[in-house]
């Protein structure tokens, strides 16, 4: 490989910015990945789980929905404390930590006895979940290069999609084939805790993170890696001890944050238009999303459809989440982020419709697809748009903060299906429901602001 040009003066996030993908960024990526594609198995094992509990235990649809809505509660925490977390001790810690959190608890689940104690545990893997999502897409955004960092963000989403899938195979081919296939199924999610290992010596911390806790010599080694994998000579001198670009451009909060001085706020005049408007799409998205999904396969049993045909619907439906992404990972960076969420968001808002008058095998498999499609490339779209809105100092803590309050719509979601069905709507009404939140969201996504191509500070 041809050595080329050092980017001499450019600063270090100058530096990551223009450089091109490589197989380290690929890594990172890979790595971060598998850690997403975990995470999405856990959540989806958990809907067969419920479906087989449901059969075995007798349980009431509001147990079902405690089970997925103690999950969440979890998560909302985990969300806001991990943001918080990955602000002040780094994103690579807050990963490892939240992977070993939630596959220990996982395991733990297999062995419960207990309506109680399954509910206790399911908090525990909530708390993990929620807070690992927020720092993985954070990790990610700091280190892609400029002109791709929406696609590669979108990339990390797709993630999920594999995790999904490889829970839909475990619920098809493990949970529903025995009366403790969902013990078993359970025992397969504690991989994230092995996984955590990887992810805690295997992946480099952000360099804007080290930058702004004063560590520039950390910094500096782990830009020199990335510029390697390029072929791109070392700066000819190189700037161990200068401070952060932001400081050498004396911003005043910068200056304060470096220094440990109070930061800036996510409500300030500046930010606070765009955080209510990315709180509103958390919201309504999660909503929908976990509502959903989260209900499906058992919505599929009380239709009269087996266990096992039910799980096979929704390994089907599962699969179309791959290309929702793959197509929100080309717009992304054609169309933009806004107009790209605010697309899919309105096709979810659709499917979410059409799902709800569905009432053949066809219909129902051709619609839940589409939901399924549109609903996950919207996730990507939102996953890539939270990082940029906000600097270095709380961009965890902003990214977390909107997690957070969307899992509060998570935990809502799952005990107010029973509700909507016992009301004597129906499908309909339901996914009625879900379609006007799609709709919401929609609009508050419109209102953020664009940023493709622009650097992170």
């Amino acid at each position: 490989m041809p050595v080329l040009p050092a980017t001499d003066g450019a600063t270090r996030s100058e530096r990551l910015d223009h450089l091109p993908f490589t197989r380290k960024h690929g890594r990172l990526l890979g790595t971060s990945g598998i850690g997403w594609a975990l995470d999405a198995m856990d959540v989806g094992l958990i809907a067969f789980v419920i479906a087989a509990l449901g059969e075995q235990w007798g349980l009431t649809g509001a147990d079902k929905g405690w089970i997925a809505s103690v999950g969440f509660m979890g998560m909302a925490l985990g969300a806001t404390l991990g943001g918080l977390l990955a602000d002040r001790i780094g994103r690579r810690s807050v990963f490892a930590l939240t992977l070993l959190v939630y596959g220990l608890a996982t395991g733990a689940s297999a062995l419960v006895g207990s309506l109680a104690a399954l509910l206790v545990l399911r908090f525990v893997v909530g708390l993990g979940l929620g807070a690992e999502l927020p720092v993985a897409s954070t990790l990610i955004s700091e280190f892609a290069p400029k002109r791709i960092r929406g696609r590669v963000v979108v990339w990390l989403e797709a993630f999920w999609a594999v995790g999904w899938i490889a829970a839909a195979v475990i619920g098809t081919f493990v949970v529903g084939t025995s009366d403790d296939g969902w013990r078993w199924g359970l025992a397969i999610g504690m991989a994230p805790a092995l996984f955590s290992i990887v992810v805690r010596w295997g992946m480099p911390e952000s360099v804007r993170f080290l930058e702004s806790k004063g560590r520039f010599s950390e910094a500096e080694r782990t830009v020199r890696p990335f510029e390697e994998a390029a072929g791109i000579a070392a700066p000819s001198s190189l700037p161990d001890l200068e401070p952060s670009a932001a400081v050498q451009q004396g911003t005043a909060d910068a200056v304060q944050a470096t220094a440990g001085e109070p930061r800036v706020s996510i409500w300030s005049p500046a930010l606070r238009r765009r955080t209510i408007a990315l709180w509103t799409v958390w919201f309504c998205i999660n909503f929908s999303y976990y509502g959903a999904f989260i209900w499906i396969p058992s919505l599929l049993v009380e239709q009269g459809f087996s266990l096992v045909r039910s799980f096979e619907f929704t390994l089907i439906i599962t699969v179309a989440q791959l290309p929702g992404y793959a197509v929100a990972a080309f717009l992304i960076e054609r169309w933009g982020r806004r107009p790209t969420l605010t697309a899919f968001l309105i096709g979810s808002a659709l499917a979410a419709a059409w799902y709800g008058t569905a009432s053949t095998e066809a219909m129902i498999i051709a619609a839940g697809c589409t939901l399924s499609f549109f609903n996950l490339g919207a996730w990507g779209a939102l996953y890539a748009i939270g990082p940029e809105l906000y600097p270095t100092n709380v961009r965890g803590t902003g990214t977390g903060a909107a997690a957070g309050f969307g899992r509060i719509a998570s935990i809502l979601a799952p005990l107010a299906v029973p509700l909507l069905l016992g009301s004597g709507g129906g499908s309909l009404l339901l996914f009625g429901v879900f379609a006007a939140a799609f709709t919401i969201a929609a609009v508050a996504a419109w209102t953020l602001p664009e940023l493709r191509g622009r650097s992170l500070e």
